[in-house]
């Protein structure tokens, strides 16, 4: 994949959104992809739900504001954000949790705006599943295995006004990088 610094900034691969965007990391736990994405925008806001993966967030990245909540219910306004960046998180969610967090993406996002997602997926390359197997046996629960089976652009055609822009595939197929946009004019550069 090239490094972590790689596999972070995958998500954003052909974006042109300005320094001013609104950003939501979500699920962002202690920052990891926090610290990429400040780095890009002066306007990043983590929402997680675990008070010590904030606390160690705001610590490791204090350039980024920080809001503690579930990604199915966010305590944020709506069509605040020009960007929803999530980084290997969504497969940890329940299908019907998934759905219901997309709608809240949809529901965040300005008209315009961008969900950009890097996360597993099902491995193109036969040779790549018994190590994607053995990883998921022994670090991830259920949810993992049906994440990979999720046909994410056919979820979010379901969820709302979220358009499939492009999705990569990684690692012989077992990465996936999404970009959704959603329906209305696209943010405007003077944000």
């Amino acid at each position: 994949m090239g490094g972590d610094a790689r596999f972070r900034r995958l998500p954003l691969t052909d974006l042109d959104l300005p320094r001013s965007s609104q950003v939501l990391d979500l699920c962002c736990g202690c920052g990891q992809s926090t610290a990429y994405l400040v780095q890009d925008f002066d306007h990043v806001t983590g929402l997680d739900a675990s008070p010590r993966s904030l606390d160690r967030a705001r610590r490791n990245v204090p350039q980024a504001q920080y809001v503690q909540g579930f990604a199915e219910e966010m305590p944020l306004d709506s069509a605040r954000f020009d960007l929803v960046y999530s980084s290997a998180a969504l497969h940890e969610m329940a299908p019907d949790r998934l759905r219901q967090i997309l709608q809240e993406v949809d529901r965040v996002l300005k008209p315009g705006g961008i969900l950009a997602i890097v996360d597993l997926h099902t491995p193109h390359n036969l040779l790549l599943w018994p190590g994607l197997a053995t990883f998921l046996w022994l670090f991830e629960t259920e949810t993992a295995w049906d994440f990979i089976r999720t046909p994410l652009p056919e979820l979010l055609a379901q969820t709302g006004s979220l358009t499939l822009r492009q999705q990569q595939f990684y690692a012989g197929g077992s990465l996936q990088m999404l970009q959704a946009q959603k329906s209305g004019f696209p943010p405007s550069p003077m944000n």
